[in-house]
């Protein structure tokens, strides 16, 4: 598959789950609100995933990705699905007596990761959910690896598509179990449980219907095993530091008054979709395109695919970052003002937003720049420039919290800064060691998007003004009012980029035809 169908495979479906995530997302803030409740859910549900990405979708997706297509070219299907089955084999090993001790030690948990929140009457709810939520660590980390098989076998769709379940049960059981339980809360927990059950069955199947039964095998020590574990360890360890740094937002929110944590929630949610739909999108497609063209030494095709999976990244992140820092009030308003969620959570909640928004690009770029380094099973390197980032976003947060009044919006920011010096110095890294090289074409198109983002900032910033009054409520009108002016600033932006040359149907309708475009061949690869 081409870098370019795969992206579209990806990002199509993710943006289909951020659509019915949005919907979640309004449930949630209607049902829960912005107060305790809430506070007390976000905790909980950021607990697995905090996890999650320390052991599955970071270390795996970067460690194991690799080796499984190296033994698919290599050695053939049934050497890599024998690989798969003692990766699958060593990570319930592990997983499984982990998340039986993390569950028992919820209290101890709970209390570091929102020190706010212990004199708080929502701590025991915060425990009480944790221990609902917690096992969705097992199965969505068992998903992550069917998922890095399927990657590798170019089937993207049903791990795209994966996500969709997880918003489908938690909107299914909010509104279904609300009722018979205390608090939506409890309802919200369950749900993500479920989520977990239900995402680990729907790849299972996937990967028996490619062929590749995951069968239990007794745990080995083997060579294949010895290098995965090399591989993901420091992946690990800069998954954990990230993450670290994503519990210490938490951690500083819960010091900030009640509702600061579920502000921040909700604004990122929102900041997630272009970073889901582009930046997620083009790492997972990029790193086994990258993994196996490395392989075969064509690193002259390989380096032209980091090039356009940058222009890509590009060509949607900076007018969306734009977009969302103009419209992020009218945005949150429309979306999430009813039920518990306020005018006054309104606000906070866009001024965060705002701040998430100025780093959107950036965390596109750095998804788009860690697969040159993984393709090469080189994890130590995004792991010291991680802990660099994350080392400045501590100073960040201190500097903004105590010394300015920013609250909420300081850790936004600080979160947005730090994520541009990770990419700055991914970038930096990979041109000393020409590893990436930008091409003519990437930096000429990069100019003519800034000149096409700017003008369409000044078309949204002229129908913000005409259409401000029809935004400023809630509802039926409001909405048609935040579509319109959606609507304004894709036509602007296309119509520059038209104007410009950004894009050409032609070369869309070959990126999905064919191969990406090659830059001259090296030498050792040349007929």
């Amino acid at each position: 598959m081409t870098l370019g169908r795969a992206v579209a495979t990806v990002g199509s479906f993710t943006l289909f789950s951020r659509i019915v995530g949005f919907v979640r997302d309004i449930v949630l803030s209607a049902v829960l609100g912005s107060g305790g409740i809430a506070d007390a859910f976000f905790v909980a549900f950021k607990l697995p995933n905090f996890f999650r990405r320390l052991f599955a979708e970071g270390a795996f997706s970067a460690a194991f990705v690799p080796l499984f297509s190296g033994e698919l070219h290599e050695r053939g299907r049934d050497a890599a699905v024998t690989f798969a089955r003692e990766a699958h084999a060593a990570l319930l090993l592990v997983l499984l007596p982990f998340t039986v001790l993390l569950i028992l030690a919820m209290p101890l948990v709970v209390s570091v990761l929102a020190p706010g929140l212990r004199d708080e009457p929502d701590f025991d709810l915060a425990v009480t959910l944790g221990r609902i939520a917690f096992p969705y660590l097992l199965f969505i980390s068992l998903t992550s690896l069917y998922g890095g098989v399927l990657n590798s076998l170019d089937r993207f769709a049903h791990v795209a598509a994966t996500p969709i379940l997880l918003n489908l049960a938690l909107i299914g059981a909010v509104l279904g179990l609300t009722p018979f339980l205390p608090n939506g809360g409890y309802a919200a927990a369950i749900g993500v449980a479920i989520a977990g059950v239900l995402q680990w069955l729907w790849l299972l199947v996937a990967c028996a219907r490619e062929g590749v039964k995951l069968s239990l095998v007794r745990p080995r020590w083997t060579a294949r095993v010895s290098r995965l574990v090399t591989l993901a360890t420091p992946v690990a360890i800069g998954g954990g530091v990230q993450q670290i740094s994503t519990m210490l937002d938490v951690v500083w929110a819960s010091l900030l008054p009640v509702g600061t944590i579920s502000t921040l929630y909700y604004a990122d949610r929102i900041a997630q979709l272009p970073l889901g739909v582009v930046g997620i999108a083009i790492g997972t497609a990029l790193l086994p395109l990258l993994a196996r063209q490395l392989r075969a030494g064509q690193t002259g095709s390989a380096m032209a695919n980091q090039n356009r999976a940058l222009e890509f990244g590009l060509l949607f992140s900076l007018p969306a970052a734009v977009a969302l820092w103009l419209l992020a009030e009218p945005i949150i308003r429309i979306l999430f003002e009813r039920g518990r969620f306020t005018p006054d959570d309104t606000l906070r909640t866009a001024a965060a937003l705002a701040a998430f928004a100025i780093g959107l690009p950036a965390f596109v770029l750095v998804k788009a720049l860690t697969p040159g380094f993984f393709a090469r099973e080189d994890t130590r390197t995004p792991l010291w420039v991680a802990t660099g980032a994350i080392a400045v976003n501590v100073v960040l947060n201190v500097v903004f919290l105590y010394g300015t009044t920013l609250a909420q919006v300081g850790i936004a920011l600080a979160s947005s800064l730090s994520g541009w010096l990770n990419a700055a110095l991914l970038a930096t890294i990979l041109v000393k060691r020409r590893h990436w090289v930008a091409d003519e074409r990437l930096v000429s198109r990069t100019l003519r998007m800034l000149l096409a983002t700017l003008g369409m900032a000044a078309a949204l910033w002229l129908a913000l003004r005409l259409l401000g009054p029809v935004v400023a409520h809630p509802g039926w009108l409001g909405g048609l009012g935040l579509a319109g002016l959606c609507a304004v600033g894709a036509l602007a932006y296309a119509g520059f980029g038209a104007l410009l040359g950004i894009v050409r149907p032609s070369e869309l309708r070959a990126l999905v035809r064919r191969s990406a475009a090659v830059t001259p061949a090296d030498p050792a690869e040349r007929p």
